[in-house]
């Protein structure tokens, strides 16, 4: 028996001819949309470096005090 167009869960397999946009307006919406995606992830990581403040977290006391305010 020939296992064509399936996976072994029930999905259906798409070929790699069927995901590549066809059109010209396509693929420039696709790669601004992965440049604005990664673009936001590098922002995100680099404003997390930039005020990441280590020494927040070192001891436990100040999290507990942390943890007491939040709850009540």
């Amino acid at each position: 028996m020939e296992r064509t167009g399936f996976e072994p869960f029930g999905e259906p397999l798409v070929s790699s001819t069927d995901t590549q946009p066809k059109s010209r307006a396509a693929k420039i919406v696709l790669r601004a949309g992965t440049g604005l995606f990664w673009s936001l992830v590098a922002a995100i990581v680099l404003a997390r470096a930039a005020f990441f403040e280590p020494g927040v977290y070192d001891s436990f006391s100040h999290v507990a005090s942390l943890a007491k305010s939040l709850i009540f």
